[in-house]
């Protein structure tokens, strides 16, 4: 065997009898293009059971069997045209495609805006050496913003020729440098007209859309990584002879024993061998209170130790552990998402060839007809320009950018451009309960029991930075207690006027009660605060809702009635949110996820659209497609009505463009259009695009 097919076993990890799954980077992939050649590709290898990418990640996985020799992944990439390695690429915090397409914008807009005004000379009546000086600026203008903006067309049309192949960028880069060529002819031989800022204006619209096309894939992937980024690097392990030695995550064993301060996370699926502490549990259930954790417990990975150092045993491997299942979870719902994103790149493969075709045959076509060669040229550049697909590759993201923009003045952030689209075909709400329809934060209800002895316990509570502690805040004189000790998960104690006091909890119920002496005084309840605009939400969408939480049924149930929300589901872990989306999906509905906790992302990456408020954690607002910033339900109806506007106008943005070459192409291919009336018409065509996405409104 090979060093290359043994790095390949080695970097594979086993997802079933006698099947590998291999999983590498591959930075070259761009297009749903790329997609289907490299699935198709890989999957033809011996060996190979199923092969897939995903477009946002620019990851390819690979399932197969565990044979004699690994299928030979790398080099059939290399043939195909797309370097590729395993592992992760080294992250980067600046995006250099970005930087590149916004700098390649830059210029073409500065280039097209210069060479326009020359043009106007021209057209004004500039003759002679005059028109002459004005055509040799401009060519050279443009020389230079073909070799620097159109870079990124001209690479990528050589790279799919090369390989046998061809993409919407070989068009625009044959009719763009058609334009600069004919123009440049005439140049040399003093002709009245030139074409080079059609071929610069081209430019400039095209990588318009490129530009926004990015920038929305690229928040698509934000999510997976910033999940990655909880996943710690490794933990202090010891040794069966009392050594401490600190190991990679990859090097930790199922049987090992782990050492985990307060402050860290847990690096794998583990059982509490020793120490008392309290946790972070919002990774899975989505709940903000901590809950103790006692010797025999069992933790996930990517819980976080708030209060005491741990001892525990590992139950399983970093890549069989709760955090990589979640990850996994995400990766496979965004790459599935990603399909959305196809469609114009499986389109383009049918117009690349229609425009060869069409140019192809108006030259032929005059030549017969009896027209010299330069006639017959102008009019097939014509052809190629007048049908360059600016304003469809404008119709989607012009709407998108137009209504993301109402959508922030309304204080909602779009996460995802597509997203908009998928939002107006929801028929099924799904809500999480904690941090979504409530605000997380634990309320304290007044009673006759606990009121006469709430002095003793604010003044107790004062001392704990428990969320039910704070929920008893208060501006009145705190009682001066001394020896305060606070246990985890028990409370906190201390003594007044000869007595001990603990606010804490209750067994076995869990609820919390003030004691003196051991003897209960009064139990303190609490409820969650409904989140402002929750009723008007459920009431405004009038659709089929229902919550998904990981929460207890009795915490759940009277939320649900108050609500009138008759379909309710608790105690659910993050494979179980994803696992009902699933059904509803399968059931052919389209599902809105809202949702705000760790637990909850997988389940909106899964959703067909998602939600999350400002106050999410992290890893909830970057899964999700949509974040409310002002903390208002209400905020999703709006946006929901401004969506289905937003889709109606890409609706009459694609009619529009449609409608533009079916009229444009016969009048090009008859004659009755030049190279500089069809950059014209192709301008016209992506204002009025871009003129009827302004009109978005919710």
């Amino acid at each position: 065997m090979s060093r290359a097919d043994e790095e390949l076993r080695l970097a594979s990890r086993a997802v079933a009898d006698g099947l590998l799954q291999t999983e590498l980077s591959v930075p070259g992939i761009h297009c749903g293009g790329c997609v289907q050649r490299i699935e198709q590709a890989i999957g033809k290898l011996g060996g190979v059971e199923t092969a897939r990418v995903n477009l946002s990640t620019r990851r390819l996985t690979v399932r197969w069997q565990d044979g004699a020799e690994p299928p030979p992944l790398i080099e059939a990439l290399d043939r195909l045209g797309f370097a590729a390695h395993l592992g992760e690429p080294q992250q980067d915090k600046r995006d250099p495609v970005m930087a590149g397409l916004i700098r390649a914008l830059a210029v073409a807009g500065f280039a097209a805006s210069n060479i326009m005004l020359f043009s106007v000379s021209v057209w004004s009546g500039a003759d002679g050496a005059t028109r002459d000086l004005f055509h040799w600026i401009s060519a050279g203008i443009a020389l230079a913003t073909l070799l620097y903006s159109g870079r990124p067309f001209y690479v990528s049309a050589w790279k799919a020729l090369r390989h046998g192949r061809t993409n919407m960028d070989v068009p625009i880069v044959i009719g763009v440098s058609m334009a600069y060529g004919m123009s440049l002819y005439d140049t040399f031989h003093h002709g009245p007209h030139a074409y080079f800022d059609a071929a610069t204006s081209l430019l400039f619209f095209l990588l318009i859309g490129r530009t926004l096309d990015h920038a929305m894939r690229e928040k698509a992937r934000g999510a997976v990584t910033g999940l990655a980024r909880l996943i710690p690097r490794g933990a202090n392990t010891l040794d069966a002879d009392g050594r401490q030695l600190y190991r990679p995550l990859g090097e930790i064993a199922a049987g090992m024993t782990l050492l985990v301060p307060a402050g860290e996370r847990i690096p794998v699926d583990a059982e509490v061998t020793a120490g008392r502490s309290e946790i972070d549990t919002a990774l899975v259930t989505g709940e903000q209170a901590p809950r103790p954790a006692n010797p025999g417990d069992h933790l996930q990975a990517g819980m976080l130790n708030l209060t005491a150092p741990l001892t525990l045993r590992a139950l399983a491997p970093a890549q069989d552990s709760f955090l990589a299942e979640m990850t996994r979870l995400m990766e496979a719902a965004e790459a599935g998402r990603g399909r959305y994103r196809r469609i114009a790149d499986r389109a383009s493969r049918l117009y690349a060839p229609a425009v060869h075709l069409a140019a192809l045959l108006t030259w032929l076509g005059w030549m017969i007809a009896g027209a010299d060669w330069h006639r017959a040229a102008d009019l097939a550049v014509a052809v190629l320009i007048i049908t360059c697909p600016c304003a469809l590759g404008l119709a989607v993201p012009m709407v998108q950018v137009c209504a993301a923009r109402r959508l922030f003045d309304r204080g909602v952030m779009v996460k995802d451009g597509a997203a908009l689209e998928r939002l107006a075909e929801i028929d099924h709400v799904a809500f999480d309960k904690t941090g979504t329809l409530t605000l997380g934060t634990p309320a304290w209800i007044e009673t006759d029991e606990a009121a006469p002895h709430f002095e003793l316990a604010a003044s107790l509570a004062a001392h704990s930075t428990h969320p039910r502690s704070r929920a008893l805040k208060t501006s009145l004189p705190l009682l001066p207690f001394t020896d305060l000790t606070e246990e985890p998960g028990l409370g906190i104690s201390g003594r007044f006027d000869g007595a001990l006091y603990r606010l804490g909890r209750i067994e076995p119920d869990g609820g919390t009660g003030l004691f003196r002496d051991k003897t209960l005084l009064a139990e303190f309840r609490f409820t969650d605060q409904l989140r402002p605009g929750a009723e008007a939400c459920i009431r405004e969408l009038a659709l089929p809702a229902e919550i998904l939480s990981g929460d207890r049924s009795e915490a759940v149930r009277p939320l649900a009635e108050r609500l009138g929300i008759a379909d309710r589901r608790a105690g659910l872990t993050p494979a179980g949110k994803v696992a009902r989306l699933e059904e509803l999906a399968a059931q052919g509905h389209k599902v809105l996820m809202a949702g705000d906790g760790i637990n909850d992302a997988p389940a909106l990456m899964a959703a067909h659209v998602s939600f999350a408020p400002a106050e999410a954690a992290e890893i909830g607002r970057n899964a999700a497609d949509f974040v409310f910033l002002r903390g208002d339900l209400t905020a999703l109806p709006a946006t929901y009505a401004l969506c289905k506007n937003a889709a109606r106008l890409v609706r009459q943005n694609f009619a529009l463009a449609i409608g533009y070459n079916a009229l444009a192409l016969p009048l090009a291919v008859c004659g009755y259009v030049s190279p500089l009336v069809a950059a014209l018409a192709m301008s016209l065509s992506s204002v009025a695009v871009v003129a009827n996405a302004l009109r978005v409104k919710s």
